[in-house]
């Protein structure tokens, strides 16, 4: 028997898992939506078949997992709402950063089965990298339901502590912004250097594309990939040094150590 799903919030993150639910075999007939605006109901209905509504309570009346898909500042006093109303052995799913297992407790009920989940944007094309985390009355099949949700939309993994959270969200949550913004400033540097901007970002996007499949793809580390392109006395060497001088390692490891910070000051901002 088919498992019934509820979305509440039909956004961007939540049109992904619809979709890789969808895409991975999941009935359409089997999802419900639930969204104030009209127009995030439309676009689920019209792409994906799936059932629409703006009532949250009647989305999760019948639903044996339940997703919370609205933003972190929202999900208090959605979550609230939905407690009476989601059945005792539903699986609930949140996708909101910054919200903890004990705040979702607090919300729910403490005896509700909850999986706190972290996806990042590549999500949206299939590729996305998602951590996850349990709470102690998630019994294996709902695990197991979580992990497929995630799944569906790139990779998933299981943290076996949920402050493991904090760098995830620094290291995969935030971290497809990081790579935009160095395609985005190799771009920049090419165009200084005399190529077409269109050829720039061709080729920018294309190394990142080859360097991150040749990566994954390798049973070398990065580290010794990297190596094997350094020819000593050559110009990538050049390049090395170059960031090397200016503190390259440092600068990353500031960055997601301040994204790690902040997550763990928005967690501290929530009012359970």
């Amino acid at each position: 028997m088919q498992a019934h799903y509820a979305f509440i919030g039909g956004g961007n993150m939540g049109r992904a898992l619809i979709g890789g639910l969808v895409a991975a075999g999941q009935p359409a007939s089997t999802i419900t939506v639930a969204d104030s605006e009209a127009g995030a109901r439309a676009a689920c209905g019209e792409r994906f078949g799936v059932t629409t509504t703006a009532d949250n309570l009647a989305a999760v009346r019948n639903a044996d997992v339940v997703v919370l898909a609205v933003k972190p500042q929202q999900l208090g006093a959605v979550a609230r709402a939905l407690a009476a109303a989601v059945p005792s052995d539903a699986l609930v799913v949140s996708i909101a950063a910054g919200i903890t297992l004990e705040h979702l407790a607090a919300w729910l009920g403490e005896q509700r089965a909850v999986v706190r989940a972290m996806p990042n944007t590549p999500a949206l094309i299939g590729r996305g990298a998602s951590a996850l985390i349990a709470n102690t009355h998630t019994d294996d099949a709902q695990r197991a339901r979580a992990a497929a949700l995630l799944d569906a939309v790139g990779a998933s993994v299981w943290l076996d502590d949920e402050t493991q959270m904090d760098a995830v969200t620094a290291l995969s949550g935030s971290g497809p912004a990081y790579y935009f913004l160095f395609i985005e400033l190799m771009e920049a540097a090419a165009v200084e250097l005399g190529l077409p901007a269109a050829l720039a970002r061709d080729l920018a996007l294309a190394t990142a594309r080859g360097a991150t499949e040749l990566a994954q793809q390798s049973d070398q580390t990065p580290a010794e990939l990297r190596r094997q392109v350094t020819s000593p006395g050559g110009t990538t060497e050049r390049a090395l040094a170059s960031f090397a001088d200016d503190d390259l390692a440092g600068i990353v490891r500031r960055a997601l150590t301040a994204a790690r910070d902040r997550s763990v000051e928005l967690a501290a901002q929530v009012s359970s």
